[in-house]
């Protein structure tokens, strides 16, 4: 399985860091390359990651369900729906404390409330994937219940993901082009740690492999075909095994543990980056310091994946403001469970 600490697994936890800095690293070179109106050096690498970014992002979210998906249907409503819907709740409306006013300078306040209310059902800017995850673990549990085979479960979500369904619903859109990532991850999370051990007890061949991966995704990607159907759900899989195996390397030549804790804490990173990640934007882009585009999106989005972090602290220090990153007791269908280690909030 991996070295462990409590109840955490090392290269899990890498995983889901690389996963997040790659997130934070797309909005920030996107947003700064739009506001700019200039294309960066960073976008390269975000184009290189563009075809296993989010899939391994749910791959790895569907690795620990198998372990939890048969308990009882209030505790399971509670850690896997209502968790999320909290989180997602609390941070929308800061993210709307922040907007709503220059979205009321063009018109009247009647725009952001529209907005606000429109987001309970149509996901919100970059708090999609936590408003689609609670969808997926109900309709995971109950497939299972129902006993729908998981080989028509895996087949029918590939062929989600290869059709070209665009509704213009996030909801619809993302939970078609993204469940057979999240559903690989829950039926085949074994073999997902045979290959990360496997890597760790074969260095040159993992090696040797990401840098084959590494040449045919950015040939692909380059070349303009990565979304073509089943391309994209070929490069989608091999990504996020890809850097399952990336993960379990660097656990093993010990270079995994700012990105291991950037992994323990990823929702409190993908929370709170927006407002530094815009903030630090603005400034740059206003003072003119630094011109190069490509060093002010690496910057942005540096401020993105640490300020979060520094909130963390600032919180664990100060015992105020857990609120941001743990739920209440009233929000709550069952009490707390053990409270885990600090480092680990809102997971």
């Amino acid at each position: 399985m991996g070295k462990t600490s409590g109840a955490r697994v090392d290269w899990v936890d890498t995983a889901k860091g690389i996963c997040i800095i790659f997130v934070v690293m797309m909005h920030s070179t996107l947003g700064v390359e739009k506001a700019a109106d200039q294309t960066g050096w960073l976008g390269h690498l975000v184009e290189f990651a563009r075809p296993f970014r989010m899939p391994d992002f749910f791959m790895i979210s569907g690795l620990f369900l198998a372990q939890v998906i048969d308990r009882p249907w209030r505790r399971y409503l509670d850690r896997k729906v209502v968790h999320f819907f909290y989180f997602y709740i609390l941070w929308l409306t800061i993210q709307f404390a922040f907007k709503a006013p220059g979205m009321a300078a063009d018109g009247s306040w009647q725009a952001p409330l529209s907005e606000y209310l429109l987001a309970y059902v149509q996901p919100f800017g970059t708090l999609w994937f936590i408003y689609m995850l609670p969808v997926m673990f109900v309709v995971t549990r109950l497939l299972r219940q129902a006993g729908v085979p998981w080989q028509a479960v895996i087949a029918c979500a590939a062929l989600l993901q290869i059709a070209p369904i665009e509704t213009g619903s996030v909801l619809i859109d993302e939970f078609a082009s993204r469940y057979v990532y999240f559903y690989a991850g829950y039926i085949f999370a074994d073999r997902a740690f045979a290959l990360a051990a496997w890597a760790r007890a074969h260095l040159g061949l993992g090696f040797a492999g990401l840098l084959a991966w590494g040449l045919l995704n950015g040939t692909v990607v380059f070349t303009g075909y990565s979304t073509l159907p089943l391309v994209s759900l070929a490069l989608g899989i091999a990504g996020a095994l890809a850097v399952i195996v990336t993960a379990g390397l660097l656990t093993e030549v010990r270079l995994y543990r700012p990105l291991a804790y950037c992994g323990q804490n990823s929702i409190v990173i993908y929370l709170a980056f927006f407002l530094p990640m815009a903030a630090t934007r603005i400034i740059l882009l206003r003072t003119g310091v630094i011109t190069d585009i490509g060093l002010i999106s690496v910057l942005v989005t540096a401020a993105g994946v640490i300020a979060p972090l520094v909130l963390l602290w600032l919180v664990q220090r100060t015992g105020k403001g857990w609120f941001l990153f743990r739920r209440p007791a009233w929000a709550r269908l069952e009490p707390a469970p053990p409270r885990k280690p600090v480092t680990q909030a809102a997971e």
